[in-house]
């Protein structure tokens, strides 16, 4: 299991980033994407319940990104920072690596809002 993350502008389509970018992630495309699409691992679900409350990361969706980035930042602190080479590993230090990169791209798509599944 995992989740589908991305940002959406006004008409519904997936936000670009301002270049073409490796996100890593549990799925990812090849050689990068401009894309505003992120799959992140279910083995993170308790860190973000812990951080971000009884959603835990779907609290953003339906959120502009911008409006979400001192929350995203906020959950980030209260993580360590023990990130572990095996992406699958629980660790919050992979956790806290996937909300950085959920505030990398809010800071790219400051319009957009958060969808996922």
């Amino acid at each position: 299991m995992s989740y589908d993350i991305e940002l959406h502008n006004e008409k519904g389509e997936i936000c670009k980033l301002l270049n073409q970018q490796h996100l890593g992630g549990g799925t990812y495309q090849l050689g990068g994407t401009e894309d505003a699409r992120f799959n992140i691992t279910y083995n993170y679900a308790g860190h973000f319940y812990h951080v971000m409350g009884e959603k835990g990361i779907r609290t953003i969706y339906g959120i502009k990104a911008l409006d979400s980035i001192p929350f995203l930042a906020n959950a980030a602190r209260a993580l360590r920072a023990d990130v572990d080479d095996d992406y699958w590993k629980p660790t919050e230090g992979n956790a806290r690596q996937a909300i950085l990169t959920l505030i990398n791209m809010a800071s790219q798509c400051p319009d957009g809002i958060w969808f996922g599944d």
